[in-house]
């Protein structure tokens, strides 16, 4: 697999290349990140083949929008696909502080959680002009969902239901505004609840299916082939356990988790794979899934990314994991998809 592979939404014909650009490293994610390293790090995604990049207004509080739209200013419009996402309303705050929310260099905009009809259609007029561009080729509903939002959950899905923030999305697709609607989130059951309410066309899920865990295998993943709902696959490390930094969700991983990565790495090592490789490569074998975002904070982390993705991995490591139980017994592995 090459990272530059051109894959298509079944649903909108939006088409992604196979390993996209997650921008959250732009909005300066719990390290300053200058302008010159931003647009050395597109400049180089770009010079790989990569043309799908994704943002969001919470990412850097604003930030991070506005340097993808100047880094993607000189390229044709046509020539690549953008996402961004809605569900907060970035309003004026004076008091935003370095740290906040793990932003290291916020703008001073306080995010407000609006799913409504008014609150998405703002958010996307919004988003625009940051970008500097006319238009958007997918809009994903951010970080909805009961672990997310806890005791407000049910407020916010309201909001999104009855307060008409799904019809407004159907509205800029249908208008063509947007090219596709979707979700981006980190919890796979309220997909479920979501494609009960509207039609999606792209899921981006983070974390929820990866070489770690499959949780979202039969009762989403398998759901969406059937639908002609695409998975781009984020969070593909687990917040980074699979990388080597210890994390799972965010936080310190807990020990059974660790115990389950260090099973895995015994398994890479017997066949000479990097562990960051195989969990990069895995998401892919399932049909479902278009294309994986990855984040990167240097070029060096981007070309580390593209030659795990690239790596040649024998079938026998895969079968080796389903036999030791480290993998769901259904989960299809890459060696079987063409």
């Amino acid at each position: 697999m090459n990272a530059f592979d051109i894959r298509t939404l079944p649903r909108s014909g939006v088409q992604l290349t196979a390993l996209g650009l997650g921008c959250s490293q732009l909005g300066g994610l719990y390290r300053p990140i200058s302008w010159a390293d931003c647009a050395a790090l597109v400049d180089a995604a770009w010079s790989a083949g990569l043309r799908y990049f994704d943002t969001a207004p919470y990412y850097g509080y604003t930030l991070s929008e506005r340097r993808v739209g100047q880094a993607l200013s000189a390229r044709a419009r046509h020539a690549f696909s953008l996402s961004t996402k809605v569900g907060r309303l970035m309003r004026p705050d004076a008091s935003v502080q370095p740290g906040d929310d793990g932003w290291a260099e916020p703008l001073p905009f306080r995010p407000v959680y609006d799913y409504t009809y008014d609150g998405i259609m703002r958010s996307y007029e919004d988003s625009e002009q940051r970008l500097g561009m006319a238009r958007i080729d997918i809009l994903y509903v951010h970080d909805i969902g009961a672990m997310t939002h806890g005791e407000r959950h049910a407020h916010h899905w309201a909001q999104l239901t009855k307060g008409g923030g799904f019809r407004a999305l159907e509205a800029l697709r249908d208008g063509g505004a947007v090219r596709a609607i979707g979700l981006g989130v980190n919890e796979w059951e309220v997909v479920v609840d979501a494609m009960n309410e509207t039609r999606l066309d792209v899921v981006l899920l983070a974390g929820r299916y990866t070489l770690l865990e499959q949780t979202a295998l039969e009762p989403l993943l398998d759901v969406c082939v059937r639908a002609e709902t695409a998975i781009v696959a984020g969070g593909v490390f687990n917040s980074g356990v699979l990388a080597g930094n210890g994390k799972f969700n965010y936080a310190d991983a807990p020990a059974e988790v660790v115990e389950k990565v260090r099973r895995l790495s015994a398994a890479c090592e017997r066949f000479d794979v990097p562990l960051p490789a195989a969990a990069l490569q895995f998401p892919f074998a399932h049909p479902a899934v278009v294309s994986c975002v990855i984040g990167a904070r240097s070029v060096a982390q981007l070309e580390q990314n593209i030659a795990w993705l690239e790596r040649p991995i024998p079938a026998q490591f895969w079968q080796s994991l389903r036999d030791e139980g480290l993998i769901a017994v259904h989960a299809p592995t890459p060696e079987g998809r063409a």
